[in-house]
Parts: C-alpha cells; sequence; structure tokens
C-alpha cells in the first residue's frame, strides 16, 4: 500500500488491472484522475471520497434554550474553525427553520467572534491558517462567487485581527457566515464549494423544503440533524438518505456519546454518491474489502472444499476408527467426518428436559392445544435436539478437545416427534490456529458442521460446533 500526497507524476499511466487506486480530495481532481486513460482502458478499481456540500440541519421544535438548539451552535462553530474549515465533512450548509433563521445567525455570530484567529502555537487561538496562500485566494474566488446570491451575515474578508503571526504573509482567513434568503431557487450554495471556514445559513418552511435543501447539495459525505423530535429526525432521514452517504441525528440523549458531524466512524460502510465521489469510507475490516479481488469457483463440493480448505455440505467425507475428539489440532483434516448410532426421542425425555429447562411451551407439553399450529403432536424442544446431538458425537474422555467454544448458524428444519430417531455426522469444517499467549496450552479452533437427521433421512437441525483442541507444537 502506498500513500502519495500532493502531486502523483505519471505514476497513474503505469496502473493496471490489478490495482487499486482510492483518492481522497476535490471532486474536480476526482473527476479527472477517474477519466485518465489507463484507469479506463484497464478498468481499474477507483474509490473516490470527494469534497461536498454536506448540511447540518436544525429541527423546527428546537428553538433557543433547548437542548438541541446548543448543541447545533456549538457543533457548526467547531466544524467550520476546526482546521480553518479545510475538511471534506465540514458543514457547508447550514438548514434552519425560517422563524428560527435569526436567532441562529445571533448566537452564531457571538461564538464565532469569541474564536480566535492565528497561530495555533499561541494560547488561547483557536483556528489556524489555511494550508497555503494559494487556498486563500481560491477559497477568496469560490467566495465572491457565492455572494452574488448570499449576502455576508459575519465576517470581514479584508479587515479581521491575527494573533502571534504576520497576517500579510500568512495564510489567515477569517470565518465567514453567509445568508442566502432563499435556497430553493438560488443553486450557488449547492454547487459552489469554498474549501474553508465558509458556510451558508439557508431557511426552510416546512419539511418537504428541508429535505429538498439538503438534496440540492447533489451528494454528500456526511449530512447531520439536531432534533428531539424523532417522527421529524425520520422523515428528514428516509428523505435525505440516498444523497449521502452517512447521517448523525443528534439529540439531548445521544450527544454525550456524539462522535460529531465530522467524525466518520471506520466501521460504518459509507462514502458518499454523486459529487462526493460515489465511493466508500475505507476504514475497518470492511474497507480491507475493496483491496481484495474476488473470483467466483465452480466446481464439485468435494474439489471446492479442496481448493478453499472448508468443507462443503456434499463433499466427499472422511471415516476413521479414531474418534475425531482424540485428535490433536495437526492431525484433525477438513472433512473427518464422524456418523453417530441413533438415539430414539421419547416422551419422558420431553417432560424431562421441559422440567430440567423450565420451557413449557404449549407444543411441547400440550397436545389439546395443537389444533391450528404447525405441529401434528407434541414436538421435541429444538435445544433438546442439539443437545441429545452433542450426546451422540462428544467422546466423553479426556483429551485434545479442551472445551466448547460456541456454535453459529443453528437452525431447525423439521420438527421431531415421540418416537422419531435421530443420528448426527459430524464433519471438520474449518481450522483456525490460534496464537499463543503466556501461561495458555497451544491451541487452535476447529468448526465441526452438524447435520442431525431423523430415521426418514430428512435433516431436522444443523449448526456449526466450535472447539478449542490442543496443538502438539509449542510455537
Amino acid at each position: 500500500m502506498q500513500l502519495i500526497c500532493g502531486g502523483a507524476g505519471d505514476i497513474l499511466d503505469h496502473v493496471t488491472l490489478q490495482d487499486v487506486v482510492t483518492f481522497t480530495g476535490s471532486a474536480s481532481t476526482g473527476r479527472m484522475l477517474k477519466q485518465h486513460p489507463a484507469i479506463i482502458e484497464n478498468s481499474v478499481r477507483f474509490n473516490m471520497e470527494a469534497d461536498s456540500l454536506n448540511f447540518s440541519m436544525l429541527g423546527p421544535e428546537a428553538t433557543p434554550g433547548s437542548a438541541e438548539f446548543g448543541l447545533f451552535i456549538r457543533e457548526v462553530t467547531r466544524e467550520m474553525t476546526v482546521k480553518a474549515g479545510q475538511k471534506c465533512t465540514a458543514i457547508r450548509r447550514i438548514l434552519v427553520p425560517d422563524h428560527l433563521t435569526d436567532a441562529v445567525v445571533s448566537e452564531l455570530k457571538l461564538k464565532l467572534a469569541a474564536v480566535k484567529l492565528g497561530n495555533p502555537a499561541v494560547e488561547g487561538v483557536k483556528m489556524g491558517p489555511l494550508a497555503s496562500n494559494g487556498q486563500v485566494a481560491e477559497v477568496k474566488t469560490k467566495l465572491a462567487e457565492l455572494l452574488k446570491s448570499c449576502e455576508v451575515a459575519y465576517g470581514n474578508i479584508n479587515d479581521f485581527e491575527v494573533t502571534g503571526a504576520d497576517k500579510a504573509t500568512g495564510a489567515f482567513m477569517p470565518a465567514m457566515l453567509l445568508h442566502c434568503k432563499d435556497g430553493i431557487k438560488n443553486n450557488g450554495p449547492h454547487d459552489i464549494e469554498a474549501f474553508g471556514p465558509v458556510s451558508t445559513i439557508m431557511g426552510y418552511k416546512n419539511t418537504d423544503d428541508a429535505i429538498e435543501l439538503a438534496r440540492k447539495g447533489k451528494g454528500s459525505l456526511v449530512g447531520s440533524v439536531f432534533s428531539a423530535d424523532n417522527n421529524f429526525a425520520r422523515e428528514i432521514v428516509m428523505g435525505t438518505a440516498a444523497w449521502h452517504g452517512r447521517l448523525m441525528v443528534v439529540n439531548e440523549a445521544s450527544a454525550a456519546e456524539s462522535t460529531g458531524h465530522g467524525s466518520p466512524l471506520g466501521h460504518l460502510v459509507h462514502g458518499g454518491p454523486g459529487r462526493a465521489g460515489g465511493g466508500e469510507e475505507m476504514g475497518g475490516i470492511r474497507g480491507v474489502k475493496h483491496y481484495m479481488q474476488r473470483t467466483a469457483v465452480q466446481g464439485s463440493p468435494t474439489t471446492l472444499t479442496s481448493i478453499c480448505k472448508e468443507f462443503i455440505r456434499g463433499s466427499e467425507v472422511k471415516e476413521d476408527v479414531i474418534h475425531p475428539f482424540r485428535k490433536y489440532f495437526e492431525e484433525i483434516q477438513i472433512g473427518d467426518t464422524l456418523f453417530t448410532h441413533r438415539r430414539t426421542v421419547t416422551e419422558a425425555d420431553i417432560v424431562n428436559f421441559a422440567g430440567i429447562s423450565g420451557d413449557f411451551f404449549y407444543a411441547h407439553t400440550d397436545e389439546t392445544s395443537l389444533e391450528g399450529s404447525v405441529f401434528e403432536k407434541r414436538v421435541a424442544h429444538g435445544y433438546f435436539i442439539i443437545s441429545a446431538a452433542a450426546g451422540l458425537f462428544v467422546d466423553p474422555k479426556k483429551g485434545p478437545v479442551l472445551a466448547n467454544y460456541g456454535l453459529d448458524s443453528l437452525r431447525f428444519t423439521q420438527p421431531v416427534y415421540v418416537g422419531d430417531t435421530i443420528s448426527v455426522r459430524l464433519t471438520c469444517k474449518r481450522k483456525t490456529k490460534k496464537e499463543k499467549r503466556e501461561g495458555q496450552i497451544p491451541q487452535g479452533v476447529v468448526e465441526w458442521d452438524v447435520e442431525v437427521k431423523n430415521q426418514k433421512g430428512e435433516t431436522v437441525a444443523t449448526e456449526t460446533v466450535l472447539t478449542l483442541v490442543e496443538r502438539k507444537e509449542d510455537i
């Protein structure tokens, strides 16, 4: 894996179908890279997360003094000023109810005025410079375009103070809050991104208006909703989710644990459609899949078991005179199988299991209540069946099997009645070596494919049983 910050030279000329290109940056640069001849000709996988016109919305019930109003003001202020607004997830569009516009502008002016601009090494400074003087020039150009459909609500591009640095030579820019009086008719705030401490506030009349404004960003990485009204939050999420990679809903109950509008979580599968690039967040184990080529393989179950080193039902199995639970981890092979003896289920089994477990569900204990149900007569507990199955396949003597590690994918596929006879097929499905820890017996996890059948050959239950099995080698 390689990371390149800045110009990439001619590296894209050399990409092949085996490569993956992931890009984070401006939408215009991303589109240019996506159209590179080598990427198109070789169908190179391309994951793009681009800067977008993210929104943050205040619910209509969140009036001044409410917890949600305060949280909203704090988040907008933070997202405008952290990294001087040079974040792909920064809030660019501030959507508020018409009747709260003046209150929000007034409060944001107070909060932004309290943010000291200058050298971040100086105590009290909360906002530093942009990345370069070139960036300042670019943001000013975008700001001029935005002012064709907006007006300045707070900030002065020419008159601002800088603490602990040279204003004339530093790449400093003040926080600029704009106001667009009609965000539905004017597309400027929804098309133009000034990649700095610049955000535009717009009012909405009703929920439909709010949804339309949020959508007009044409695809964003993230949107946030600050509201104590869960019905309003649901309408916004359902109306805007398809236009956003991630939506964060905040109220007083969630605020303490909220990661914030601009803090993506690696284990969430998100990126952003449209302008945001159509890619995905590359964090967490989910992100690893982008770097893995996937190939479908067809063949007989036995062949696929051999190729994949995982037992597939229908494969040939290997029986041995040695019980599989008497073998060490290294000795067990994929496909090793035990076919057990049989056991006939009795009425006493059902009665006794009900008494031990406390499960007196009518289908197990009251034959007079079965009319209209899916059962023909009293049925054995599903958990009794898998317990009885364990009794059939477990070897009771002390040996390499150290413990039951759990079970996965349990399914009850057919009812088992009094008089039915069950048997089990136990097959080694997969093996995973565990790293040895200090003071621990060397071991691995063996997954066993378990199939329980009745006297008719019908499958009545399936599961995957996991066991901890001792290893011979101490490495």
